[in-house]
């Protein structure tokens, strides 16, 4: 009998601790800014780190089944920005690519504004070096809106912000909060990839492989210079003594000025199985195009084709998918009142309103993803 008692209360005890770390663990978690801005997002992430991704991928898929994009329909009222002349004089100072031409839209008849450029964020050399637009995605889901950047890597130079989740261990020579110091150059910054368990890629900063990088994979890479660009592993881009980051995200999801063949957005072995990527979420990606310049492009309602699509369109040669789900998809512009001021969330904004997490997440010190900077390479 007295066995079995002492049986009974080592499991009731076992419970009891189990309970207590989990009300504490999650508890944590549900009031953890850097795991989403809303509460099923936060319960989301905390099932993905401990055990749970399978349950949470086929609920999220599930959700997404039973509400799918609707077709037709027309965009919200001011969600294809109306372009507006730069006042800035672009025929002289630094050295500078020409502003990129309007897109061709997706959708007949266009909306006024669609696929027509804006320049935005801080001036570099008097000159803009980044240029936003909006427009549909494609013509049957029309009451949806993308947003693409493009930015001049004549003008920028990028950093990769290494984070505590992303890719995990530190501490690293970047990372948030973006300091006072880069504040003052800063002009954009705007989301990394996939939690590493899902990106099929490794990562490289601070003169070391944090996880191997794969033959193969898509890569953003960074040169001492602050020169980025997009390749495929092993092909266009290598190791060499000036690269100083490398950014790996499954494979190229453009190439050679095309979608890649035979791209299936249901095919999970290839694009993640974060929500099975057969549905229509919040996406992102980034491209280099012929001139070099980089091309972001970011929205909701999107499969990895339209991406792909939209990515093209905006002009890339090669192009990789970046992160996705509403909560990580941001691209932010900062536009501070004197050509040297620092860059805060107070003067910036969102490539589409509709993006989560705000212009400040950057500054913020839980805030524990990777993400990537474009800052002036000349005094504005």
């Amino acid at each position: 009998m007295r066995r079995h008692r002492r049986i009974k209360v080592v499991v009731v005890l076992a419970l009891c601790s189990a309970t207590l770390w989990i009300a504490v663990s999650l508890g944590g978690a549900l009031f953890n800014p850097a795991l989403g801005s809303s509460v099923g997002s936060r319960l989301s992430e905390w099932f993905r780190g401990h055990g749970g991704a399978p349950v949470v991928n086929w609920a999220e898929k599930e959700w997404y089944i039973h509400h799918p994009p609707p077709v037709g329909g027309k965009p919200p009222a001011g969600a294809i920005q109306a372009p507006h002349a730069s006042t800035a004089t672009v025929a002289s100072g630094p050295a500078h690519l020409p502003p990129p031409s309007p897109i061709h839209p997706f959708a007949t008849p266009a909306i006024p504004g669609e696929g027509q450029w804006s320049s935005t964020g801080r001036l570099v050399g008097g000159i803009p070096a980044i240029y936003q637009t909006t427009l549909r995605p494609d013509a049957i889901h029309t009451s949806y809106v993308a947003g693409v950047a493009w930015m001049d890597t004549k003008l920028l130079k990028a950093t990769l912000y290494s984070g505590s989740q992303i890719p995990g261990g530190g501490p690293y020579s970047h990372t948030a909060p973006v300091q006072p110091g880069a504040a003052g150059s800063l002009v954009a910054a705007f989301n990394a990839g996939f939690l590493m368990n899902g990106a099929n890629g490794g990562y490289y900063t601070d003169g070391k492989a944090i996880l191997p990088l794969r033959a193969g994979a898509a890569s953003f890479v960074i040169d001492r210079n602050g020169t980025a660009t997009v390749g495929q592993w092993g092909r266009d881009v290598t190791m060499s003594p000036s690269v100083v980051s490398v950014r790996q995200n499954l494979d190229l999801l453009v190439d050679r000025g095309r979608p890649v063949p035979g791209l299936n957005s249901a095919d999970t072995t290839q694009w993640g199985n974060t929500l099975g990527n057969a549905i229509y979420v919040w996406r992102s990606g980034i491209g280099i195009t012929a001139d070099g310049a980089l091309v972001y492009v970011g929205g909701p309602g999107l499969n990895v084709t339209d991406l792909a699509d939209l990515l093209v369109r905006a002009g890339a040669v090669r192009a990789m998918e970046l992160d996705i789900n509403t909560d990580w998809v941001n691209f932010s512009v900062y536009q501070p009142a004197t050509p040297s001021g620092p860059a805060s969330g107070a003067n910036g904004s969102e490539l589409l309103p509709s993006m989560t997490g705000t212009p400040a997440r950057y500054f913020e010190p839980w805030w524990g993803r990777d993400f990537f900077t474009m800052s002036a390479s000349v005094n504005g």
